[in-house]
């Protein structure tokens, strides 16, 4: 009888415990972000959906998961949500298909199940009209009852199309359970900065909106509040201390892979990568009689990302609609490239290795592969020697990773390149930023480089400038002198460039040393550079707040750009692309025993082009100046002193004498 007493208290902890989960409601959420109109798996030169293979992703695999899950889950009365945040344009050669009035992703989108998506950055790449066209298409308005789009933040002017897609503030739903859901979506700061062509649309402030999302959400009567944020990692956290009362945020934005969710005071933060590599699986259970909501995952069995690799099945309806998503993209690869890529899995070359494109604030082999295009191919359609092209990381998408099964081994398809470098459109409202030509002094070229690094340092790795035909040494600490303090605002040096040189030989650069011509910081001399339509739209942008880093792009006679689409490169009548240039070039190499090109192992290093070297940081001077100058008003003030108590001395002994 005592043993049995003295159990009592165990045994009904235990009870109240397990009452405790009985009462609770449980729901599952699985999450995308930063899809990036990945509809097929990665690495197509790898995709045999009948065989083994090391490609990760597409639509098709998501589908069998989400369906896996939900009948799964069906037997316990569990609901399933399925959401985006956001990015599910932008990206692969089949968003290009929303110019030619095809809306794939959406439509697959709804095909799956999906709930509701954010807007990101990346759906304005062609524009706020096309955006309202595009959803138009996908049967936008009516269409928020199958997949409802979210942007809490946004200010449409009045009169333009994309109100009357009514993209929804808030979107409550009540669960098969009873459970009511409350969703709001916001596109963060950094996301707003990299979205230039979202305008005349504006954004709120992020917190403020969130503050007026969750009041409404929580008079709404909802009892767990869910964000989609396509933010990234670091601003969901900081708006999760701000603002009380979101219980979980599905981020986007950054591309990090979450494999645990992070938690900010009672928040839930998770993220699953991009590009489909993964999908997020988060399982809830909230107590209604406590408000609590806790994460029921197995972390064994059922891990927060399940990676969407080759051994999950595809659902045979997706794959089906994917395969007619593929002869549409076809066509259009046909028609854009001439007829000279009719199938987007034509090999264009070989490779033995990973050409790795490394974004963090260096110098890449693809970045070195990629200007090096735009270089040689800038200089056989214009006819005028090239002595610089430069790409901002941005627009590198990732590597270039050849087949590696057996019956592909060593390939680099059509749709793996274009998929690298094919964002944007031009002026002819067709897919891919054209390359532009332009001519700049070595005084602008300078400031050039001294842009990409002031810009990378303060905003990130996004507009750190690759390069070809030139080699600088710099040091990144001294981009920026000393933050304001209080006002927080960074003063430039336009010292961080140490050494620049021009390289004089002709073909790639070598990795060592080579033929170069040091370019001075004053020289008016005017230079064949090529960019590319998206970003001399940055370039001269800086000169307007700071004067010191002024860019005018020129012609080759010297004459101002009146506009950014006279510098555009035409080929055969047609904007030439960067992702052609790429494609071009790659074709153009040098040809194996089999007769097909092969990429250089040139490419498999960097090649010195950007040299990073630590300095003495250029706040020391300024600091050592001013210790010197402290310290000679000190011994300046010590020796007056001293003179002045010798002359008192003096005069009193004279005074004593007399």
């Amino acid at each position: 009888m005592k043993r049995l007493k003295s159990c009592l208290p165990a045994l009904v902890l235990i009870c109240i415990c397990a009452n405790a989960f009985t009462d609770e409601l449980r729901f599952t959420i699985i999450h995308t972000n930063d899809e990036h109109a990945s509809i097929i798996p990665s690495l197509y030169s790898d995709y045999h959906s009948e065989y083994e293979n090391p490609s990760a992703g597409g639509y098709a695999r998501l589908a069998a998961l989400v369906r896996h899950t939900r009948e799964v889950k069906a037997a316990s009365g569990e609901p399933v949500l399925v959401l985006s945040a956001g990015d599910f344009l932008g990206g692969t050669p089949f968003s290009w298909l929303t110019l030619e009035g095809e809306v794939p992703e959406i439509e697959l989108m709804h095909r799956i199940g999906y709930d509701a998506a954010v807007i990101g950055n990346h759906e304005f790449d062609y524009g706020p009209d096309i955006l309202a066209s595009y959803f138009r298409q996908a049967g936008y308005p009516d269409a928020h009852a199958r997949t409802a789009l979210l942007l809490s933040n946004s200010v449409i002017p009045e009169g333009h199309p994309l109100n009357d897609i009514k993209l929804q503030d808030i979107y409550v739903k009540e669960l098969e359970n009873g459970l009511t859901v409350g969703i709001f979506g916001l596109i963060g700061k950094d996301a707003v900065q990299v979205a230039p062509y979202a305008e005349p649309v504006a954004f709120r402030s992020q917190e403020e909106t969130a503050r007026e999302m969750v009041s409404l959400l929580e008079n709404a009567g909802a009892d767990v509040i869910i964000l989609l944020s396509h933010s990234g990692v670091d601003e969901d956290r900081e708006l999760a201390r701000l603002v009380p009362g979101i219980d979980v945020i599905i981020g986007g934005h950054c591309h990090t892979l979450l494999e645990t969710p992070v938690r900010e005071g009672k928040t839930i933060i998770v993220q699953a990568g991009s590009y489909l590599s993964h999908a997020g699986y988060l399982e809830l259970a909230y107590h209604p009689t406590a408000g609590e909501l806790r994460i029921a995952n197995d972390e064994v069995s059922r891990p927060f990302v399940i990676p969407l690799g080759s051994s999950l099945a595809e659902d045979p309806e997706i794959l089906f609609a994917v395969g007619e998503i593929i002869e549409k993209l076809n066509i259009l690869a046909a028609d854009m490239t001439r007829q000279q890529f009719t199938d987007i899995s034509a090999v264009v070359a070989h490779s033995d290795f990973t050409v790795t494109n490394r974004p963090i604030l260096q110098e890449s082999p693809f970045g070195n592969f990629v200007t090096d295009a735009m270089r040689f191919i800038g200089e056989e359609v214009t006819g005028e020697p090239v002595h610089l092209a430069v790409q901002a990381n941005g627009m590198l998408r990732g590597s270039i990773v050849p087949g590696s099964m057996p019956w592909s081994q060593g390939e680099v398809s059509f749709y793996d390149l274009a998929s690298l470098v094919g964002l944007g459109s031009g002026p002819d409202g067709k897919a891919g930023y054209p390359l532009v030509s332009i001519y700049l002094t070595g005084t602008e070229i300078r400031r050039v480089l001294e842009v990409s690094l002031l810009l990378s340092e303060l905003m990130g790795d996004t507009y750190f400038l690759q390069v070809s035909g030139i080699r600088t040494v710099y040091d990144p600490g001294r981009a920026v002198l000393l933050t304001v303090p209080f006002a927080g605002i960074p003063v430039p040096t336009t010292r961080a460039v140490l050494n620049a040189s021009f390289y004089t030989g002709s073909g790639i650069q070598p990795a060592g040393e080579g033929s170069y011509r040091s370019l001075p910081r004053k020289d008016d001399t005017l230079y064949h550079v090529i960019s590319d339509y998206y970003l001399i739209a940055f370039l001269p942008m800086v000169g307007e707040l700071l004067p010191s880093l002024t860019i005018e792009l020129k012609d080759r006679y010297g004459n101002p750009v009146t506009s950014r689409e006279a510098p555009i490169i035409y080929q055969d009548g047609q904007e030439l692309k960067l992702w052609e240039a790429v494609v071009e070039y790659a074709a153009s190499l040098p040809r194996d025993s089999s007769g097909m090109p092969r990429i250089p192992p040139y490419y498999r290093e960097t090649a010195g082009r950007l040299v990073e070297k630590q300095t003495i940081p250029l706040i020391i001077w300024p600091i050592l100046a001013l210790a010197l100058l402290i310290t000679g008003t000190v011994l300046l003030v010590r020796v007056v002193r001293r003179k002045r108590k010798r002359i008192q001395g003096t005069q009193q002994a004279a005074s004593i004498r007399r």
